[in-house]
């Protein structure tokens, strides 16, 4: 029975995720060509002929360029205001947000309200892309079969992130990019085994996209070649440019929001407000309408130049930026390639002009720079690089691809911190450290985690006193106080080896008050695990004394580090706990009292 139920167990930790990745990859595959369908119809409903976009929206009379991006957001107002308000925006943020605060729980409408938000919102010559919806509606996928069959959180988790990562790999038919962004942007802690199983959907997503998409290309590509190892300055300084840009599209993005709430425009007439601005530009430059793939090959080709490629920068950056500013649906990893390609070749045109001689090429610049700008946009280089590599296939690319996208991530993180996905979920409330949700430990109090259990040393206690006290302490770091009761210092025991290693030591004359830090950062009772964690991340302590809240000189107990994370860790497993427990108890034949009390057990240090 013990063999059966062990072989058991295993079929279940292996085989079993391994079935349910690659039925999430082909759902999530077969979620992006639907996807991918349904824009290519409504585009066909909104302008006349099979062209493609954006022949057709130059064919069009005015007055349709522009009320077609307006009554696209009057329409889809309500919808994104009343009905399903996480569709709004690039996707991506939501998803994040469903894994580090409900466990990967997304409700069953998102798949088909964002597929067909964003199709609308697309077809009717909205600046957005259609990479990040893809992740929401594969990642949706991925949630509604696992609540389907009622599973636990950690597959939950693990099928959000499939259902992402086989969504990235279908649009780009590049299965490592969309895994490396499941891993890059999703998942902070990622488990090695979680990995085989994303790479399983991203790589079945792939699949199912080339059965219907074998011959399509989604960028044409120019051969590309590094002429001179000099060149790779101009690609540091494309990736610095890259990144101040970066950092003007969040503020573009952002400042558009803060200020239609400011005016206090409804939720449900601010996308038509967006389309206002789109309708107004597109008439003078259509190629910053839509996707904007057709106009990234045109760059790419270099049939657009210094002048030309600035006109579509500032076109885009204002097209994109109101359309995501004002919460339509859609993403920002196709903005981002496009305005990548556009200041890449600006920056590889100005260069040919200052140095003729050279065989530069503006290609090879927009190319780069459609890496760069998505790295600095993301935050994620890795899924930057892997997917401009995957398109090409070229592995000269990839140092210039790293010497422009790591300038690019070092700006952002220097003058703002966050990615444009981090930057919504701030603008939210909902912060996200290290892996870490700090809404989790913005919940959980210091009081309820502290050790009350304190080794005190007194500021005159003798330097002999003190060794013989540590040695038969189990504790490596200690509270001193003086007569009165009050907080003096901290001492540690690299204090103390200090001064044993002194040659002039001679153990005498040598209180606790020489050796102790006087300075001493502390943390009060009622304040939250949050603030501890900045504390203890910024400053690199082991712990933090805990004062009491009307007395900042009297110690109440200690806060040790790794009390911090093992608190975080046991909160996110009270929720995980029942499912957990009914499943070693079915697979143990434990009996129901023996069940119940595992249960009801809470892990202690």
């Amino acid at each position: 029975m013990n063999t059966f139920a062990a072989i058991r167990k295993r079929l279940t930790d292996s085989v079993f995720p391994l079935l349910l990745a690659l039925t999430i990859g082909a759902l999530a595959g077969l979620g992006a060509v639907f996807f991918r369908w349904l824009i290519g119809v409504e585009t066909g409903l909104f302008w006349s002929g099979d062209n493609g976009f954006l022949l057709q929206y130059q064919l069009a009379p005015s007055w349709l360029k522009f009320s077609a991006p307006v009554m696209a957001g009057l329409a889809l107002g309500p919808l994104l205001a009343w009905f399903a308000p996480e569709i709004r925006g690039p996707g991506v943020p939501e998803v994040m947000a469903s894994l580090a605060l409900r466990d990967g729980i997304i409700r069953h409408r998102v798949t088909l309200a964002k597929s067909f938000a964003t199709a609308t919102f697309i077809a009717a010559g909205g600046s957005v892309g259609r990479e990040g919806p893809i992740v929401q509606i594969g990642s949706s996928i991925g949630s509604s079969l696992v609540q389907l069959f009622k599973l636990g959180p950690d597959h939950r988790r693990l099928a959000v992130a499939c259902g992402a990562a086989a969504g990235i790999a279908a649009t780009f038919q590049a299965p490592m990019a969309g895994t490396m962004f499941a891993v890059e942007v999703l998942l902070f802690d990622l488990e090695v085994t979680s990995l085989s199983n994303i790479v399983v959907a991203a790589v079945t997503g792939t699949v199912i996209s080339k059965l219907f998409w074998s011959d399509e290309t989604v960028f044409h590509i120019p051969f590309f070649t590094l002429n001179h190892p000099a060149e790779l300055l101009l690609y540091f300084g494309l990736g610095i440019g890259a990144g101040l840009f970066s950092l003007l599209f969040m503020a573009f993005v952002f400042g558009l929001t803060r200020l239609l709430d400011r005016i206090k425009v409804p939720a449900w007439l601010a996308p038509a407000v967006g389309g206002l601005v789109v309708g107004s530009i597109g008439l003078f430059k259509p190629e910053a309408l839509g996707v904007g793939y057709a106009t990234i090959n045109h760059i790419l080709h270099g049939h657009v130049l210094f002048g030309g490629a600035l006109i579509l920068l500032l076109a885009k950056l204002v097209t994109t930026g109101s359309c995501v500013g004002s919460g339509m649906s859609g993403g920002i990893f196709a903005p981002s390639l496009f305005l990548g390609a556009a200041l890449g070749s600006a920056i590889g045109s100005l260069a040919q002009i200052l140095w003729p001689d050279t065989p530069l090429s503006p290609a090879h610049y927009a190319l780069v720079g459609m890496g760069a700008v998505v790295a600095g946009t993301t935050l994620a280089p890795m899924t930057a690089i892997l997917t401009i590599f995957e398109l090409t296939y070229n592995y000269e690319i990839v140092l210039p691809l790293m010497t422009a996208c790591i300038p690019a991530i070092i700006v952002v993180r220097l003058l703002h911190g966050y990615s444009i996905y981090e930057t919504k979920l701030l603008a939210q409330g909902i912060r996200i450290v290290r892996g870490h949700d700090a809404n989790r430990l913005r919940k959980m109090k210091v009081r309820d985690f502290i050790c009350r259990d304190l080794e005190i040393i007194r500021t005159l206690t003798p330097f002999h006193d003190l060794v013989q006290q540590v040695l038969k302490s189990p504790f490596p770091h200690f509270v001193v106080l003086d007569e009165h009761d009050h907080l003096a210092g901290v001492l540690t025991l690299r204090d103390i080896r200090a001064q044993l290693a002194d040659p002039a030591y001679d153990g005498e004359h040598v209180v606790a008050a020489d050796l102790m830090h006087g300075e001493v950062v502390t943390v009060a009772e009622n304040q939250n695990m949050e603030e501890a964690f900045h504390l203890f991340s910024s400053r690199n302590f082991s712990f933090l004394p805990v004062v009491a809240v009307d007395d900042p000189r009297h110690v109440v107990g200690c806060l040790k580090k790794d009390d911090l994370i093992t608190a975080y860790n046991q909160n996110v497993l009270k929720e995980q706990m029942p499912t957990s427990a009914r499943w070693i108890c079915s697979l143990n034949n434990e009996s129901k009292q023996s069940c119940d009390t595992i249960q009801s057990t809470k892990i202690q240090k």
